[in-house]
């Protein structure tokens, strides 16, 4: 019996038998090791994914809406565009990593949030001090809590500059859009002036000078009440509507400073079609205004030193 068992023939039909054994046997090894080495292993993770938690906070949509970590190509993509509409390669990197660390503050400090995506607003509060507006006066229409335009100021006294911001709002309790329910914000916080007001404190002196004009652009009113100087930024971020931006960017062109910034919010989102539409009528018009380029979903236009048919620094009134 040994001498069979031991045999070539034996030992050849056996072999499949052996090896299935040998497999089970290493599985029930690497199970077992696995049991021994893997539950601190595990253990550690659960412990790490317990810390970041909370520091997920400081950066996820939670209370906000949108998230506030971009990707390193999200990032790198800002800058590039940033560099095409500004020229400063340099400037460009500095202020969107300066722009990126306001925005947290500011959301973590401040009673609501800012409205738009984590590059869109970096975008805007980078562009604005690099194209070096001919005064330092700011006109934002449309602010919903205020805090952009209190990140703004920062920006601005970055660059060493003076700025001094006029609100346009309606400031109804909550954000205005046509073709959009009236909804409570995803913070919980009402729009209204106590919150825009308690932002802008953050910007220091400049945030409390703040003009807050409650209403609606397109109301000559409220139109005649703030066109009493000439702006070296126009943000507009009101209407979204073709109608609305149309009204917005005819505004802006007559009180405008002669080479001055206007800053169309949203541009070529595809959510709001109507403010491409509009800026391409306006754009086919005796128009003095160039488009200099896009920065994420923001379009940057300038003011010519010579005007098209008003006076440069005119104010205009309906």
């Amino acid at each position: 019996m040994r001498a069979l068992l031991t045999s070539k023939v034996a030992r050849r039909g056996l072999r499949p038998i052996a090896d299935l054994i040998d497999q089970r046997i290493q599985r029930q090894i690497r199970r077992a090791l696995a049991d021994t080495a893997g539950e601190p292993l595990r253990q550690e993770l659960r412990t790490l994914r317990n810390r970041q938690r909370p520091l997920e906070l400081f950066f996820d949509g939670t209370g906000r809406g949108a998230s506030r970590l971009p990707s390193a190509s999200h990032l790198e993509r800002t800058v590039t565009e940033l560099t095409g509409v500004t020229g400063d390669r340099d400037g460009a990197e500095r202020n969107v990593a300066q722009a990126f660390r306001l925005l947290i503050a500011l959301e973590a400090l401040g009673v609501g949030r800012i409205a738009g995506g984590t590059m869109n607003i970096c975008g805007k509060l980078s562009a604005v001090p690099l194209l070096d507006p001919p005064n330092d006066e700011i006109l934002e229409i449309g602010t919903l809590y205020g805090m952009f335009g209190a990140g703004l100021i920062r920006m601005m006294e970055r660059a060493g500059r003076d700025p001094r911001l006029t609100i346009v709002d309606p400031l109804a309790g909550t954000q205005l859009q046509p073709g959009t329910s009236m909804t409570g914000d995803v913070t919980g916080t009402p729009v209204r002036g106590a919150a825009v007001r308690a932002n802008l404190a953050l910007a220091g002196a400049a945030g409390t000078a703040t003009r807050i004009q409650q209403g609606f652009s397109e109301d000559p009113e409220v139109r005649a009440l703030v066109s009493d100087r000439s702006y070296g930024v126009i943000i507009v971020d009101g209407d979204h509507s073709a109608v609305g931006v149309a009204a917005d960017l005819e505004w802006a062109e007559r009180i405008v400073a002669p080479g001055g910034i206007v800053v169309l919010d949203d541009f070529g989102h595809p959510k709001w079609p109507g403010i491409k539409e509009a800026f391409d009528k306006h754009m086919a018009t005796a128009t003095r205004l160039t488009f200099l380029g896009q920065v994420a979903h923001s379009g940057y236009l300038r003011a010519a030193h010579t005007p098209a048919g008003t006076p440069a620094g005119t104010s205009g009134t309906d």
